[in-house]
């Protein structure tokens, strides 16, 4: 049996969702890979949800099933993703990645790959601060963190304005959230997929 990958995502309007699916893509071109995506169960009331016009946008991704942090156990790997705010991961990934308690008592994440991925809506955004602050919970857990090589060439594309960096895969929004993630940022977004899967195989014996 392969390796088994979590791909557990928070999206407000859809970023993050769509660089999720390119990540589980990814991991599921390895051979003899399990790949599973989740989503975080959204904590902000219906009301705010529909002022800041993101309704519509989260029923692209309602089918989701909710991840149940227990369940990540049974992983080789788990990849993250959250929408940067302030330069650190969205509330409701924090809250995610509290109710783990339990899991650290364990020990039961110990020498699984932990990996991350992020949205903010500027360039120059936090999306690195948020990704090595996803790396702290991972060094908590005892867990071993993957993120993208320089063999995916997107990282270093200079024809056009792109997400992605070694630490993990990104894609810029846009202050309206008007920008989706572009197909370099979803190429890269694949290849740490691929990346994770493919560690995480040799890892298991596959």
């Amino acid at each position: 049996m392969g390796a088994k990958v979590q791909v557990i995502f928070y999206s407000t309007y859809g970023h993050v969702y769509r660089l999720a699916e390119a990540v589980a893509a990814g991991a599921r071109e390895v051979a003899g890979a399990s790949v599973e995506l989740y989503r975080l169960a959204e904590t902000l009331p219906a009301e705010v949800l529909a002022k800041m016009g993101a309704v519509e946008a989260q029923k692209a991704f309602a089918h989701v099933p909710i991840a149940d942090p227990n369940k990540m156990a049974d992983a080789d790997a788990i990849i993250l993703g959250t929408p940067t705010r302030y330069g650190a991961a969205a509330a409701q990934m924090r809250a995610f990645q509290d109710a783990t308690g339990g899991l650290w008592g364990k020990g039961a994440l110990i020498g699984k790959i932990g990996s991350a991925f992020t949205s903010s809506a500027s360039q120059h955004g936090g999306q690195e601060t948020t990704l090595m602050s996803m790396a702290t919970f991972f060094f908590h857990q005892g867990m071993l963190i993957a993120g993208v090589p320089y063999s995916s060439k997107e990282l270093v594309i200079m024809s056009e304005m792109s997400g992605g960096t070694p630490y993990g895969a990104t894609t810029i929004a846009g202050p309206k959230g008007e920008r989706m993630p572009s197909e370099n940022e979803l190429a890269i977004a694949r290849a740490q997929g691929r990346h994770v899967a493919t560690m995480a195989g040799k890892m298991v014996g596959k």
